[in-house]
């Protein structure tokens, strides 16, 4: 058991005012416990932690979440639920709100639900687990550190492979293969390949479309490692780049560059996103960047905290942020650099070590 995350969440609980939490999300529980299965639920109360599975689970459950006290569920999770919550006499039980549809919610008021006038009261709560998660320990700095150097390596083995002539798709089949072969659980996101005028698209899914001599060629994707993910954006040209392709490359390196050297503990999201933003304005190109300088990665590829226009996260050491400035020029093509950072004290540290200079294949 990770006590040090429970103790973190307890003392949540203590200031919300929550005697128990109800935890569904799958991130969120396999934060907490270590149990990655599809489904269970996790009941902690001030002195007990409960991790409640279906019998297909039970043995996972035992080696992943040792320390726990984990029930099987009988009948259904919602009725297993209410019986561990009866059982403790627990009056208040807080529910994922942002996670929990109202058809689950309505289904564990009903589980709950008697002639008892003590019944217990569900009791909405939000970003409680999440905010915990923005602090990353050693054990997920090491496994996000691991995801990114299987990206890297992945980057490294597709400019050997990008020519005239091969099609987006297989490009992104190839980066994933990759990036398996060297011991990827899964990956962060739906890669992204994007090429010639289509990489205006900042998430612009692989087609069949080849790569032709001249082409901008924009790739975003990551890998996960031990339930954790990875995040890097690199854009390449394919053949001689243009003097208006160099002049919107070295903008957008300039812009990242910029915001690599100020995120620091103590910054405000909106203030970093504001130095890339306003160095892309500067040059001419501000209304062809419209989305938020970068966001937290984890568990998932997007968390908190965030570094857009409207964000007021203040960073802090531990965090892991991504820095993504970019430029999308619709029926011409777009470059976006990105770098995944460990907020430290006095500044920050890549967990990328691949070229941001325009490279030329």
């Amino acid at each position: 058991m990770n006590v040090r995350r429970i103790d973190a969440l307890r003392k949540a609980m203590q200031r919300e005012k929550l005697p128990a939490v109800l935890v569904t999300n799958s991130e969120n529980r396999a934060y907490l416990s270590g149990f990655t299965g599809s489904n269970g639920a996790l009941v902690i109360t001030a002195d007990e932690a409960i991790l409640i599975v279906g019998f297909i689970y039970r043995e996972q459950a035992s080696l992943q979440a040792p320390g726990w006290n984990i029930v099987q569920v009988q009948d259904s999770l919602p009725e297993t639920v209410a019986q561990v919550v009866r059982n403790r006499d627990i009056a208040f039980l807080g529910f994922e709100k942002s996670h929990c549809s109202f058809d689950i919610v309505e289904q564990y008021r009903a589980a709950f639900s008697n002639d008892d006038e003590d019944e217990c009261e569900l009791v909405p709560y939000s970003n409680i687990i999440e905010t915990l998660r923005q602090v990353k320990d050693e054990d997920e700095i090491a496994a996000m550190r691991k995801a990114s150097e299987i990206s890297d390596f992945a980057f490294l083995h597709i400019l050997g492979i990008i020519r005239p002539g091969i099609s987006e798709r297989d490009v992104a089949a190839e980066m994933e293969y990759t990036m398996k072969k060297m011991g990827a659980d899964g990956f962060a996101f739906d890669t992204i390949v994007v090429s010639g005028t289509r990489s205006s698209l900042p998430h612009g899914k692989p087609t069949d479309k080849r790569i032709e001599y001249g082409d901008f060629v924009t790739m975003d994707f990551g890998a996960r490692y031990q339930g954790y993910c990875s995040d890097i954006t690199r854009t390449v040209v394919v053949g001689k780049p243009s003097d208006e392709q160099r002049k919107v490359y070295q903008i957008v390196l300039q812009a990242h560059m910029r915001a690599m050297n100020t995120a620091a503990p103590g910054i405000i999201g909106s203030e970093l996103d504001a130095i890339a933003r306003n160095t892309i304005a500067d040059a001419g190109y501000g209304a062809y960047f419209g989305h938020g300088l970068g966001h937290g990665v984890g568990r998932v590829v997007h968390e908190m905290p965030s570094a857009g226009q409207k964000s007021r996260a203040e960073f802090t050491v531990g965090n892991v942020v991504t820095i993504e400035p970019g430029i999308y020029i619709p029926n011409w093509g777009g470059v976006r650099i990105e770098d995944m950072v460990l907020i430290v004290e006095g500044g920050n540290r890549s967990f990328h070590h691949t070229s941001k200079e325009l490279i030329v294949l």
